[in-house]
């Protein structure tokens, strides 16, 4: 922040009376310039939206957020760092400046900054491929693998499928991340390489890989001494492990069964290359100055250059353009894409660079529009994203001039839209079942160790005269089903705060035997990454893996 240094009390504002008196007369002239200098900075410096707390409790009410944490940069300057409501519902501890709330997937732009960095060292091409740096890396097709690039990594163009391999990982599994980049090889594409967007998060964890084969230094210690440090992002952190640390910290909060409460913080290392880092108001702020001055350090430094700012903010992957709601006729759109951890697009006539994060209980979102030298950091402690929309169309709005626009209430449309959807989807399944129809097998015949050439073995037992399932690398994710139809069962997780029951249906062999079973989620709500779609299961005929 620029700061007027105050006028002390000495020669100039009290002169000795043995000054001679056009001394004097000087003197209080630069005194006159340097106070009207000093008020017409105070002046122009950047304001906050003048109904800003006001706006920001009405939403965060209105979408039953507990707190949140904002930042706005204008102009170099911090307009805003501080904290909203409460770090934990039932708790009047308020979240300030400094609480900590995990960014999700806006570490992405920060594992492509640490990828730029070796490029300007020499150490990596953007364009080289990676196998170059990863010798025994794979992908399911050997084409792609001879030509997926370092850049291909961050811009979800590799012809995975949305969310593909992320059960590798998500809940938490006993995978290292050098196990997952490995099983990436046995994950079959869903489109041909290029030609599709589809967002992982699994191919984050391979860059990681590559900034450790060229520098010797984790993921961890390479972010936080390289980038955190220099940027004074000093009360930051780059593990998911730390969200359970204790502290200022904001408590992770989520809609279960009907009702908004708290729940149990991501707690994997594994994936902190796609979303590890837990960060506030105030070091965000840090962050989109350095963003918004093209990487430009506050002792006038460079963290890095100008040719990888624009790098960084360049469409690599068009996205395609679509009409908006019709009644936020705002969001109408000329291009959109996806660059180097960063979506672009326009708005209201301007390029707007902008990454949302999601986690259980966490929800960011980051934006800046260069050419008016704005930037806003909003996280919050609720996995409410019309509260994200809602807040900072409306403070972007301010700086911009734009006309007046009721963001809150077109979001809370949208939202209702949403869940009426939601709801109908759910209706029609249960309209459309068979309720009459019954298992072709004894239910213990279901039962076995099933093998997914990606995943590994997930069980299926019988007990007490039930079937239960079991992820065998992934300890929250145990089950027990419920017949839906036919040879069609639900997967109700034990854990309700992971909202992701899944269909399993089993085919059969002409013998009766089960020749394999497919799975994907129950409700359309149910996060990507839960990626039950992907999983091939067959009856497993060796030792499980």
């Amino acid at each position: 922040m620029n700061r007027i240094e105050p006028i002390r009390n000495d020669v100039r504002a009290n002169p000795p009376r043995s000054q001679p008196r056009i001394c004097r007369r000087a003197s209080l002239l630069a005194l006159a310039v340097s106070l009207s200098v000093g008020a017409a900075a105070q002046q122009s410096r950047p304001a906050a939206p003048p109904d800003l707390d006001v706006y920001v409790a009405q939403v965060l009410q209105m979408f039953e957020v507990p707190g949140a944490a904002l930042a706005i940069v204008k102009d170099g300057d911090t307009v805003v760092a501080r904290g909203f409501g409460v770090r934990r519902l039932g708790d009047p501890t308020p979240v300030d400046a400094h609480t900590l709330f995990g960014i999700a997937s806006n570490t992405k732009v920060f594992t492509a900054t640490a990828l730029g960095l070796l490029v300007e060292e020499g150490k990596l091409e953007w364009d080289a491929p990676v196998v170059r740096y990863l010798p025994a890396f794979a992908m399911f097709d050997p084409y792609v693998t001879r030509e997926l690039t370092i850049r291909d990594l961050l811009v979800h163009r590799s012809g995975l499928g949305l969310g593909a391999g992320d059960l590798l990982w998500w809940p938490p599994s006993t995978y290292d991340r050098k196990e997952i980049a490995r099983r990436l090889r046995f994950i079959q594409p869903a489109t041909s390489f290029r030609s599709v967007y589809a967002y992982d998060n699994v191919l984050y964890l391979v860059a990681a890989e590559v900034i450790t084969a060229v520098t010797g230094q984790s993921w961890e210690d390479f972010v936080s001494s390289r980038i955190l440090a220099r940027v004074g992002m000093t009360g930051s952190n780059v593990r998911h492990s730390m969200s359970a640390a204790g502290g200022n910290v904001a408590a992770t909060h989520a809609r279960v069964d009907g009702k908004v409460r708290a729940i149990a913080p991501f707690e994997s290392d594994n994936t902190n290359p796609a979303g590890g880092i837990n960060s506030s108001a105030d070091d965000m702020a840090k962050w989109l100055r350095v963003r918004l001055s093209d990487g430009v350090l506050a002792d006038g430094s460079r963290l890095f250059s100008a040719e990888t700012a624009r790098e960084l903010s360049t469409i690599v992957t068009p996205l395609p353009v679509a009409d908006p709601p019709a009644d936020m006729p705002p969001l109408k759109t000329n291009f959109s894409g996806y660059a180097l951890g960063l979506g672009v697009r326009d708005y209201r006539g301007h390029k707007l660079v902008t990454h949302d994060g999601g986690l259980p209980g966490y929800v960011s979102r980051v934006s800046t529009i260069p050419d008016v030298r704005v930037g806003v950091a909003l996280l919050t402690n609720q996995e409410s994203t019309p509260a994200l929309g809602a807040i900072v169309y409306h403070i972007l709005d301010h700086y911009l001039g734009a006309p007046p626009f009721d963001w809150a209430a077109a979001y809370q449309r949208a939202s209702a839209r949403s869940e009426a959807q939601m709801a109908e989807a759910e209706r029609r399944a249960a309209a459309a079942r068979d309720a009459g129809a019954r298992p072709s097998l004894a239910l213990e015949k279901y039962a076995g160790t099933y093998r997914d050439a990606w995943y590994g073995d997930i069980a299926v037992a019988s007990e007490r005269g039930r079937l239960v399932m079991r992820f065998t690398h992934t300890p929250s994710l145990v089950g027990d089903l419920d017949h839906w139809q036919h040879d069609t069962f639900i997967v109700r997780w034990r854990d309700r705060e992971l909202r992701a029951d899944a269909y399993i249906t089993f085919a059969l062999n002409p013998d009766g035997s089960i020749d394999q079973a497919k799975m994907r989620a129950v409700s359309p709500a149910t996060d990507f990454s839960f990626d039950f779609q992907d999983l091939l299961l067959r009856p497993a005929l060796t030792p499980k893996s």
